[in-house]
């Protein structure tokens, strides 16, 4: 069933296959509690960000419809965020690395919807609603760097992954929803963290998706800019954790210029980074994008190109010379002496498109059992076939109704009767059809007589191979079901009376009470909840803003007891008592 969303024009152009990993937001169901923490973040951020962000960070903030004071609504984001050509999705937390970046390519923000717990306030691997709308929104507004993220996304979906890949992606997807959820046992978590662990550290060649997931790291999540001495933060991943947006800006953060180099740097989502690359301008991103572009198969073809979509076991395309695409799993690859592609094998379902649109007549349903073909030239002609006038093709007997006998470099041979050739527009041959058909490789036999119509793919080589299908609507992507749909949880009465503590506060703040009628409530929550570091921090700004001098007293000590008795939160505390007593940072967090 389809997700009950807001849509609007961006959304509406996104391929069917993508629809499957957005769900609602579910507004609702966000606690005062998580607001408060969704307050806090921001209001620290934007008062320490002010002064080392991209200028287009506060800027995109205002443009792009995020407020400071509460859990942004996507529905009114993308009533915003269509105004610069743009639009967001609420997902289910981490997504196949494949479908992010399709939905980059589609200019199309997603945004894990939950929000990080209390516990985890100053930094998570997950996912989370601070990290995508606060973090990867406001910079969008930027041109430059919106079509940088979005040709970003229009390459890497293409990158050719590995198994290896898939087992990385399972294994921090649920370690980043352990560490999320209510009640999980530490040992359990630290079993995930030990699977992560080893599968950062397995030696292995990287893929192209990962090495074009270490350029995504190294710029869009945690990317500076500016010069090595000179910098400023434009990577979200940044941009949303109080802690490792001020510890980057520090001598002990080594920093580099950035440059296809950082392709094969590898990182660690668990552990802060130890050294950071810095761009001259968001143009310069483009640029070392489009080298790395050059790197891959999906520029490059040829064999290698073949051999990579092999050992990814995934669905794949390769494109040929006259334009023809060929998508499925591929298993089986001939190479000739001069090392080129003399025949591939497809696996399974398989179809044929030209210009990303499946040919009438080729889709899976006609090749169920996969697809084959002999590639290349033929010995002793120097003329390819893709290269033969109507003339040439009936000289060499290509010829409807004509039996041929057709040997191809790598020795490769095909025998049988002409049926019928498809051309392209410019009138290219690119496929021919035969029937009683023989195709074998130094006697060995590929296809037989008598398995019906056989095809042979015209193209004396292979220029491109890439992820996926040609034409996504030629197979069924629809695998993933939603882990959630909605959270239900049993709140004891304890913590239902927590949250109905910051509703009250929250409530006094918005002026729905005026602050005579609090004063026996101020006193009460005070005291009930003296361990609760973030309520006491909302309680002490509210008596600032009154001028309760007796009230800020005895908060602010309370706090620094806290302070000294569970270092974890110092910094924490330290940040909220600064955000409340320094006016200037009061006057940037205000600022909406």
């Amino acid at each position: 069933m389809k997700p009950n969303i807001i849509s609007n024009p961006v959304i509406d152009r996104l391929p069917a296959h993508l629809h499957q990993y957005i769900k609602p937001q579910h507004y609702e169901q966000y606690t005062p509690v998580n607001q408060a923490v969704w307050r806090y973040v921001m209001r620290r951020n934007v008062a320490y960000l002010s002064k080392v962000a991209h200028d287009s960070y506060l800027q995109g903030l205002k443009q792009t419809g995020i407020s400071i004071d509460q859990i942004p609504n996507m529905y009114g984001m993308n009533r915003i965020l269509r105004e610069i050509g743009w639009a967001a999705v609420a997902v289910d937390g981490f997504i196949p690395p494949a479908a992010f970046m399709e939905f980059q390519a589609y200019n199309v923000l997603v945004i894990a919807s939950d929000i990080r717990k209390l516990e985890n306030i100053a930094y998570t691997p997950a996912p989370d609603i601070i990290h995508e709308a606060a973090g990867h929104a406001p910079i969008i507004a930027n041109r430059e760097y919106a079509e940088y993220l979005r040709r970003f996304g229009e390459i890497g979906s293409k990158a050719i992954a590995s198994a290896h890949d898939w087992d990385i992606y399972e294994a921090v997807r649920l370690l980043s929803q352990l560490k999320e959820q209510e009640g999980v046992a530490s040992s359990v978590i630290e079993a995930a963290e030990e699977k992560v662990d080893e599968l950062q550290n397995r030696i292995s060649t990287p893929s192209e998706m990962a090495r074009i997931r270490n350029l995504h790291w190294w710029t869009v999540e945690y990317g500076l800019i500016g010069t090595p001495t000179n910098c400023r933060i434009y990577g979200a991943g940044l941009l949303s954790s109080i802690g490792e947006s001020q510890w980057c800006m520090s001598d002990q953060v080594k920093k580099e210029r950035y440059s296809l180099a950082a392709a094969d740097q590898s990182f660690d989502i668990t552990k802060p980074q130890p050294q950071l690359y810095v761009t001259p301008d968001f143009a310069h991103l483009s640029l070392v994008l489009e080298e790395f572009a050059n790197t891959m198969a999906l520029r490059k073809g040829g064999l290698l190109g073949v051999r990579q979509l092999i050992e990814s076991q995934s669905l794949g395309t390769i494109e040929l010379s006259t334009g023809l695409q060929i998508s499925g799993v591929f298993t089986k690859v001939i190479a000739s002496e001069s090392g080129k592609v003399a025949f591939i094998q497809a696996s399974g379902p398989a179809a044929l498109a030209y210009h990303e649109t499946e040919l009438i007549g080729h889709g899976t349903d006609q090749h169920i059992d996969g697809f084959g073909s002999p590639l290349g030239r033929l010995k002793g002609i120097n003329l390819a076939i893709e290269d033969m006038s109507p003339r040439d093709l009936e000289a060499y007997n290509i010829y409807e109704g004509r039996t041929v006998t057709l040997d191809f470099e790598g020795d490769v041979q095909l025998q049988g009767q002409v049926v019928t050739g498809t051309r392209n527009l410019k009138g290219k041959i690119i496929l021919v059809a035969f029937r009683n058909c023989l195709v074998s490789h130094r006697g060995e036999v590929i296809f037989e007589p008598g398995r019906g119509i056989y095809h042979l793919a015209v193209g004396k080589e292979v220029v491109a191979a890439f992820a996926g299908p040609a034409d996504c609507n030629s197979f069924d992507l629809v695998t993933h079901e939603l882990s959630t749909t909605e959270k239900i949880i049993d709140k004891t009465p304890q913590r239902q009376r927590l949250e109905s503590a910051y509703q009250q506060v929250r409530n006094w703040r918005d002026g729905k009470k005026s602050p005579g009628e609090t004063a026996e409530d101020f006193l009460r929550l005070q005291e009930t909840y003296s361990e609760e570091w973030l309520l006491q921090l909302e309680l002490l700004e509210w008596a600032q803003r009154h001028g309760d001098k007796a009230s800020i007293d005895k908060i602010r000590h309370r706090l620094l007891t806290l302070r000294q008795q569970t270092p974890d939160i110092a910094a924490l505390i330290d940040g909220g008592l600064e955000l409340i007593f320094n006016n200037q940072s009061n006057a940037a967090a205000s600022t909406n």
